[in-house]
């Protein structure tokens, strides 16, 4: 049976743990907050009480953390991930960070021997829980390959889509469609609203047209309902976007939608809307519109 070290218990992080014990892999996991470790020891994993003791031994080490700093701390640092793992060991960050971050560690863990892939998802805490996730996978071929099984128990399109760093370009580019989504479909229903539409109908014939999408499919309902409690939340998208405009600027890319997007996402959260769902981008539109939520 493989064995895996896993940290970062978190939204998305525990439902991938829980996963990967239903498909039969020895799962020890290790969170800051030791509560959120108790959903993977109810499905049937352990937990550990500090990093070093959830991946001495393992055969892959799986990190799910909430930015780059957390990833190079919990990775590089002294007490580490490096520091206990031994050689020929499959580490696979499936966080979001910045592509030259995922670069960086790849190299540090060449040097010691230790395979490393950026393998960051996008689904959602739904697409978590499902074990439906889309993961992106940056790093060498071979590695990936062996990390398959694994990834296979988390999601439904797992694609190796170049070298290291490319995962992290990759959901780069995702945050950047989300996001721009997002508001459009923000802006939309205020609009609807503003001219008397009813709502529900107007999301289910827009949905099975070419307008169809799934922020759409996934978030529609909760935005209508006025329900913002975070499957992935303001605050996060916020830092993803942060991670895409320095990306694209280092490129010499434009991104002109992607900026205004990227600032109108940091206005919701300054705005104190970063605990809250992104889909709550409707709420920044409403109040840009003198609105206060649908009329009907």
């Amino acid at each position: 049976m493989t064995t895996i070290g896993f940290i970062g218990l978190g939204v998305m992080g525990a439902p991938m743990a829980a996963n990967l014990v239903a498909a039969g892999f020895d799962v020890t996991g290790y969170n800051r907050t030791p509560a959120k470790a108790e959903p993977l020891v109810e499905a049937g994993g352990s937990a550990a009480p500090s990093v070093a003791d959830a991946v001495r031994g393992a055969d892959v080490v799986i990190t799910v953390l909430p930015d780059s700093p957390d990833v190079e701390a919990v990775v590089l640092g002294d007490d580490g991930v490096f520091a206990h793992v031994a050689p020929g060991t499959l580490v696979i960050d499936m966080s979001t960070i910045h592509p030259d971050v995922a670069r960086r560690l790849a190299g540090a863990g060449a040097a010691r021997d230790i395979q490393v892939l950026d393998a960051p998802v996008s689904g959602g805490e739904q697409g978590a829980i499902d074990a439906k996730l889309s993961i992106m996978v940056g790093g060498d071929a071979a590695a990936f390959e062996a990390a398959k099984p694994v990834l296979d128990a988390m999601g439904t399109t797992v694609v190796h889509v170049g070298p290291a760093g490319a995962g992290q370009t990759v959901k780069a580019a995702n945050q950047l469609i989300v996001a721009g989504v997002l508001e459009l479909v923000s802006e939309s229903l205020v609009f609807l609203d503003a001219h008397g539409v009813d709502l529900e109908r107007a999301v289910q014939v827009l949905a099975g047209g070419m307008a169809g999408n799934a922020v759409l499919d996934r978030k529609a309902a909760g935005m209508l309902a006025r329900n913002f409690s975070p499957g992935f939340r303001v605050d996060l998208h916020h830092k993803d976007l942060g991670i895409v405009t320095s990306a694209a600027r280092e490129a010499g890319v434009a991104i002109p939608l992607g900026a205004l997007v990227a600032s109108l996402m940091g206005a919701a959260r300054a705005q104190g809307h970063g605990a809250l769902d992104h889909s709550a981008l409707l709420l920044q539109v409403e109040q840009l519109s003198g609105r206060s939520g649908p009329s009907s």
